[in-house]
């Protein structure tokens, strides 16, 4: 698993709230995330590595594609609703971001299946209800293959240390990925952490000012 990584650096201010230090967060494009600083118009962002198109289904029963991110900021994540052990901590922490731009239809936030064929769209709606998911948080199901090849060489939430993994191998990660309205990742954090999500919150809030 990737460690959590404060790339920018933060402050705490007595009203113990974080800020991002720099006015542009960096770029990312594999698996080690280190920082790749490129001005916004540069052409390098023209071939610059991006989330590519997807669909799945939400909890409900809404297909989803990147055409719902257009124009977005959003926070991805894999989970399973019957994970007993750090899901339940990922989808309290993630309530943070909800809680922060509940108002803000600009950031939204997506957790995929890891267990597709057990999350069934009204095991997600169940579960959306029971955690008190609101409107701008889109739980999907769908294609497993699809699912874990966009976690690995899409978002690269997974540090596979060297070792090729395949649809067979579980795909669990506490990491929350930010990614901006061009569909380029922008940060990696730690799910399980309150004070590394509350860093996200403060990235996004700079993201939006780019």
């Amino acid at each position: 698993m990737i460690a959590f990584l404060f790339f920018i650096g933060c402050k705490k201010q007595n009203n113990k709230t974080f800020t991002s230090r720099v006015s542009e967060l960096p770029y990312y494009n594999e698996a080690s995330f280190t920082p790749k600083w490129i001005a916004s118009n540069s052409d390098e962002l023209k071939k610059f590595h991006k989330i590519p198109d997807f669909e799945f289904i939400n909890q409900n029963g809404e297909t989803i594609t990147q055409k719902i991110f257009e124009n977005k900021i959003y926070v991805t994540d894999f989970f399973f609703t019957t994970c007993p052990g750090i899901c339940p901590m990922m989808t309290k922490n993630m309530h943070l971001v909800q809680e922060a731009f509940k108002n803000d239809d600009t950031v939204l936030m997506l957790s995929h299946s890891v267990t597709p064929t057990i999350d069934s769209v009204p095991q997600l709606k169940k579960y959306a209800i029971d955690k008190n998911i609101g409107k701008n948080w889109h739980l999907v199901t769908g294609n497993k293959k699809e699912i874990y090849d966009l976690g690995r060489t899409a978002y690269f939430v997974e540090n596979d240390l060297g070792e090729p993994k395949g649809i067979n191998d579980f795909l669990h990660t506490e990491n929350f990925i930010l990614v901006d309205k061009n569909k380029h990742i922008r940060g990696i954090y730690n799910g399980l952490n309150k004070n590394s999500v509350k860093q996200l919150i403060a990235d996004i809030k700079a993201l939006k000012k780019e």
